[in-house]
């Protein structure tokens, strides 16, 4: 008989993934179980892959959760419920690798599979993880959000600066979170390049997440057309894990 995928705390995470949250604090929470969860796995030699991931995110999350409570959207609506879907999806691809389905997302395998090693260290298993979520899971969470608003991805409009505002909060978590993944020896080159890594950081991921706002306008134009809809389905889940599987190997881990 098989090793349960999550080993000793494989029937926790089955029950936390057996819902949706239904808002943002929901995600949060189920975030933070999960982290709490992760953290409890066999270690491997340097860390969990997937938690190192999971601490990225729930603290972008967290953030975006207190800017909610302080009216730093102008589209508070919009916002939750594209928080919601793109956790959505997270929890989904989670389930899936879960119960070991074929179907898993080729992003998130990449990195799922890391969990029984080999190694791969803190940084890269971070990025691995926004790679997936951004590159892969974003458009189609923000073509979801649009539908069930009855609205659409238009530049320019409440929407988009909200989804802007992201950028921002990204910006200013980032560079703690980055430092908090690095080897002593790799603090000191950081403090040597001064603010040069943070603001390459900041531009790629402000780059990557108007990659994704640009390709959830293609699919929301095929949206209604099966055919196409999986053409660009499988055409951003190749590239994600094309990337993810570079930036997990050592090349990646030295571009870092």
């Amino acid at each position: 008989m098989s090793e349960p995928v999550w080993g000793p705390v494989h029937q926790d995470i089955v029950g936390l993934l057996a819902d949706h949250p239904a808002d943002v604090p929901a995600v949060v929470d189920h975030l933070t179980k999960l982290q709490d969860l992760l953290v409890r796995l066999p270690p491997l030699e340097v860390s969990c892959p997937l938690a190192d991931f999971n601490k990225l995110y729930l603290t972008i999350t967290t953030s975006v959760l207190d800017g909610l409570y302080d009216d730093r959207f102008s589209d508070p609506v919009f916002l939750s419920r594209l928080d919601v879907e793109f956790a959505a999806r997270y929890f989904d691809a989670l389930r899936l690798w879960t119960d070991s389905s074929p179907g898993t997302p080729k992003a998130w395998s990449c990195l799922f599979e890391r969990m029984h090693g080999p190694d791969a260290r803190p940084l890269p298993s971070a990025a691995a993880g926004v790679n997936a979520h951004i590159n892969f899971d974003l458009p189609f969470a923000l073509v979801t959000t649009f539908d069930h608003l009855e609205s659409e991805p238009v530049d320019g409009t409440d929407q988009h600066h909200d989804y802007l505002e992201i950028n921002n909060i990204f910006a200013d978590k980032i560079p703690g979170l980055r430092r908090g993944y690095l080897d002593r020896w790799q603090l000191l080159i950081d403090m040597l390049n001064g603010d040069i890594d943070d603001w390459y950081q900041g531009e790629l991921v402000e780059y990557t997440r108007d990659v994704a706002w640009r390709n959830a306008q293609k699919i929301w134009r095929c949206r209604h057309d099966p055919q196409a809809h999986e053409r660009e389905r499988t055409r951003l889940d190749d590239n994600a894990a094309a990337l993810g599987r570079l930036l997990l190997s050592p090349l990646g881990a030295f571009l870092q």
